[in-house]
Formats: structure tokens, C-alpha cells, sequence
């Protein structure tokens, strides 16, 4: 190891403090490393858990990954958001399987040439999986950077990133890459946290610049944010006559990407003129269900429920790969938006109960 007193005092604390008993932790593989690398992307341990087994028991290695149909991973993934990242991971496992040889490239810079792969990503990637030097900055490791050097620049700024990534590196030891990168990812998540840090427990505290000029709770100095907008769109919950919601695939960019919600519009007036010009026979509600809002990284986005029913075949609405019948009681396996999935098994239980 370096003689960075940096890196002795975190792998000690870790020794002590830190996590050693993650699902990935255990049977240690690049493969195991990347999947949780990636759910952990901007998603706290404790949300990751379930989601990062269930998609183990599935796909415990990258060939049936790589072999499974899209709408699979996807489903495995509903819920856990940011959806661009199980979209990268399953193009990722194709190219591994088609150009490496279903074996994850053991060198960053090759890494980085994969879908979803950044150059932290990679970094973890190579530490943990291979016990490489090599440098992370992930959220984490930048705010206790950020503080521990006492970095002002503005959050984002070329100029700041450089900076942490200069700090980074300083930091990084030339041995025990596994159990430094772990350290380091530990006590930015469990000491040195975004609001409320715990300086009193923290083994750097001595070496931090932020904490000796009382300054933990301004650094990283935060980003400058706009005001967020609100889009609003309609969602039309048509019931056919076997039960089934109609759902359509989205597009392959834009919100949600490659889900499956139901058609959407941008108001009630043209929610409505589709029932009429496509629909026979459609009944539909006189007033739309109470809108409900989901949350995104830089906006907010409004949706409200118009519910209508309709009666046997409907050519302008046939099944085919963009578009099915949907059951709640009899799910496909397809991947559903957290809130969309919320709304049809609520829809769902509410007729259930009229009917009983």
C-alpha cells in the first residue's frame, strides 16, 4: 500500500464500521459487481437489495442476460427508476457475449467503451472485482472529497471535477484497491452524508479541511437549481371486453423509454376524439380520475386517469409488438413505471370490489 494516511485510516474504520455483509459482496464476481454498480447508480443500498436479487436469481451470470428479451429485464427492473440504466445493462451483456466472450473486460479503458459505463463505474468495476488500482469519484466519494479538500468550485463545473478527480487520485493506494474503494464508498454513505454529516465519528477528521474551518455543512457547495417545470399529459385507462387494459410500448427515447403505459394525450379533448375516431362503442367517464404526479431528476410530471370501456373487437387498437391487453389479475411480464403499475392494480381492486 501507498504510505497515504488517508487510505490506512479508512480500510481501518471499514475494518471496524463498515459493510461487509451486501448481497454483492458475497461470491465476488466482475459480472455480480457491475449489475450492482449499476443499480447503485443514484439509488440508496437499502432500495437496491431486493431488486439486485431478484435479477441475480434470474440472470446469475451475463449470457442469460444477454439471451433474455428486453421486456424481461425491464420487468425485473420496474420500480427500481432511471430505466436507461437496465436498457445499457442489457445491450451491454449482448456486446460482452458477441465481442468478449462473455467476460467482462478487466481493463477501465475497454470498460468504458460498454453502454451505462462511465468511468467511476469502471473504476469500481476493476477494484472491487479485480483488486486493481484504479480511481471512483461517484456521488459519494465526491461530496466527502469535496469536504475532506475543502473544494469550493461549483457543483458540475469542469473545473470542480477535475479537481476531484486530482483529489481522488491522490488518495487512492496502490494496494488494496477492494478494500480501500469499499471504505471510501462506505463512509461517504454512512458518515460523511449529505445533510447532518458525522464528523465526530469520522476517521479523517484530523485530515479534513472542511471540518477544521467549520465548514462541513456548506461543502460541496450545492448546485444552482431552476425552478422545476410541471408537464402534464392525460392517460387513457381503456378497459376491453376481456378485462384487459390497453397498454402501449413508448418510444425508445423520452420519459419512461420502452415501457409500457397506457396511450397517452397531451388533454381531455384529444383523449376523447381518439375514442371517437377509433373506438366503436366506447363509453367514457364523463369527468377523469384525480390526477396523479410522479417525480423526475429535473421535473414533475402530472398525469390524470380518463377511464373508458369499450365492447368487442376494436381495429384501431389490435395487439402487436407496441401494443396489448393487459390483465393486473394475470400480469405479463413487461415493464411498468413504478406509478403506472401502482394505478392499474388500484383501478383493478377499486372494480373488483364494485363487482363483489
Amino acid at each position: 500500500m501507498s504510505d497515504s494516511p488517508i487510505a490506512a485510516a479508512l480500510i481501518d474504520w471499514h475494518l471496524r464500521h463498515g459493510r461487509h455483509d451486501l448481497p454483492w459482496q458475497k461470491d465476488r464476481t466482475p459480472y455480480r459487481v457491475w449489475v450492482s454498480e449499476i443499480m447503485l447508480q443514484q439509488t440508496q443500498v437499502v432500495t437496491v437489495i431486493p431488486y439486485y436479487e431478484r435479477f441475480l436469481q434470474r440472470f446469475p451470470e451475463v449470457r442469460p442476460l444477454a439471451d433474455a428479451p428486453l421486456d424481461e429485464v425491464l420487468h425485473l427492473w420496474s420500480g427500481l427508476g432511471y430505466y436507461a440504466r437496465a436498457r445499457h445493462l442489457h445491450q451491454a451483456a449482448q456486446r460482452i457475449v458477441r465481442d468478449h466472450g462473455g467476460e467482462l473486460p478487466a481493463e477501465p479503458e475497454r470498460l468504458m467503451q460498454l453502454p451505462g459505463i462511465g468511468r467511476s463505474t469502471a473504476a469500481a468495476i476493476v477494484a472491487l472485482a479485480h483488486g486493481r488500482r484504479a480511481t471512483i469519484l461517484d456521488g459519494n466519494v465526491k461530496r466527502l472529497m469535496a469536504r475532506l479538500f475543502a473544494v469550493d468550485g461549483a457543483a458540475g463545473a469542469a473545473a470542480t471535477e477535475q479537481r476531484l478527480w486530482e483529489c481522488a487520485e491522490r488518495c487512492t493506494p496502490d494496494d488494496a484497491a477492494a478494500a480501500y474503494t469499499q471504505a471510501i464508498m462506505d463512509l461517504g454513505a454512512l458518515v460523511c452524508t449529505r445533510s447532518n454529516p458525522a464528523c465526530a465519528h469520522c476517521p479523517l477528521q484530523a485530515q479534513c479541511l472542511a471540518y477544521r474551518t467549520g465548514r462541513s455543512h456548506e461543502l460541496p457547495r450545492p448546485r444552482t437549481r431552476a425552478a422545476r417545470p410541471l408537464r402534464r399529459a392525460v392517460l387513457l385507462l381503456l378497459r376491453g371486453e376481456q378485462g384487459g387494459v390497453l397498454l402501449q410500448r413508448r418510444p425508445s427515447r423520452g420519459i419512461w423509454a420502452g415501457l409500457w403505459t397506457p396511450p397517452e394525450f397531451q388533454d381531455l379533448a384529444q383523449a376523447r376524439q381518439f375514442c371517437q375516431r377509433e373506438l366503436r362503442n366506447a363509453q367514457v367517464d364523463s369527468a377523469p380520475l384525480p390526477p396523479l404526479r410522479h417525480r423526475f431528476t429535473h421535473f414533475d410530471f402530472e398525469l390524470t386517469p380518463l377511464r373508458a370501456r369499450c365492447a368487442g373487437a376494436q381495429p384501431g387498437v389490435a395487439e402487436d409488438d407496441r401494443t396489448l391487453w393487459y390483465d393486473a389479475r394475470s400480469p405479463a411480464s413487461i415493464g411498468l413505471p413504478a406509478p403506472i403499475a401502482m394505478l392499474l392494480r388500484a383501478i383493478d381492486r377499486e372494480e373488483m370490489l364494485v363487482l363483489g
